[in-house]
């Protein structure tokens, strides 16, 4: 991003990221608790932040990890002694603001139907495979029907969430740098349940994706206009 500070406490119309993403979760009905995993010297900040805009179900902030499963890991671990087994844990990227709370609770209720739920859309782009022997070209194609985009949220019930994150660490499998609680339960042979995405529910990686952000807050306050026949 080129920011001055963490992406998730970037300011936009004066509130960080990170309550935008706090206040969907914070608005849902189904959602008891809260847990951040923070980068750590912004706890106070976070907690700050959480006050000035009435984020009351914020329960925990954990410091983060090296990477994005160290992170959940830590997260997931924190909340040993406070979770049930049967408990559903949602997991979300602080920088996904616009998460809808049909998503969320499409997650929900395919976590409580079949044990987890992932939110997920069909991918509507052409996947080429690159050819081995010239890189700059292709003879072979992935058939899109057969694609899914997966993003956050994700829902897991704790008990098999912190058994498998466990497992993960110890083997040393579904860790790595590309890696996220879904390829992760993959990796150690669990089978995942597609929920409802959105394409709104984007992750704030650049500049532009900023920008697109601040259209979408536009469009999402925009008063609704009934069609018109002229």
């Amino acid at each position: 991003m080129g920011l001055d500070v963490p992406k998730q406490f970037a300011l936009v119309d004066d509130k960080p990221v990170i309550i935008y993403t706090l206040e969907a979760f914070e608005t849902h009905p189904s959602i008891d608790s809260i847990g951040v995993v923070c980068i750590d010297g912004w706890h106070e900040i976070l907690r700050d932040y959480a006050a000035m805009w009435g984020i009351t179900k914020l329960d925990w902030v954990i410091s983060g990890g090296a990477s994005a499963q160290e992170s959940i890991h830590n997260g997931v671990l924190h909340l040993d002694g406070l979770c049930q087994s049967d408990d559903i844990v949602v997991i979300h990227d602080g920088i996904r603001p616009l998460v809808e709370k049909a998503v969320i609770s499409d997650v929900l209720a395919m976590c409580t139907k079949y044990g987890n739920g992932v939110a997920a859309l069909p991918y509507n782009e052409q996947i080429f495979q690159l050819d081995v022997e010239d890189p700059y070209s292709t003879v072979s194609y992935i058939p899109r029907d057969n694609l899914r985009r997966v993003a956050t949220p994700q829902a897991y019930h704790y008990g098999i969430l912190s058994e498998r994150y466990r497992e993960a660490f110890e083997k040393n499998i579904g860790i790595g740098p590309s890696s996220y609680t879904n390829t992760m339960m993959v990796d150690l042979g669990e089978r995942l349940y597609f929920a409802t995405g959105s394409d709104k529910n984007i992750k704030l990686t650049t500049p532009d994706d900023l920008s697109l952000f601040r259209a979408l807050l536009v469009e999402r306050s925009a008063p609704a206009v009934a069609n018109q026949l002229i």
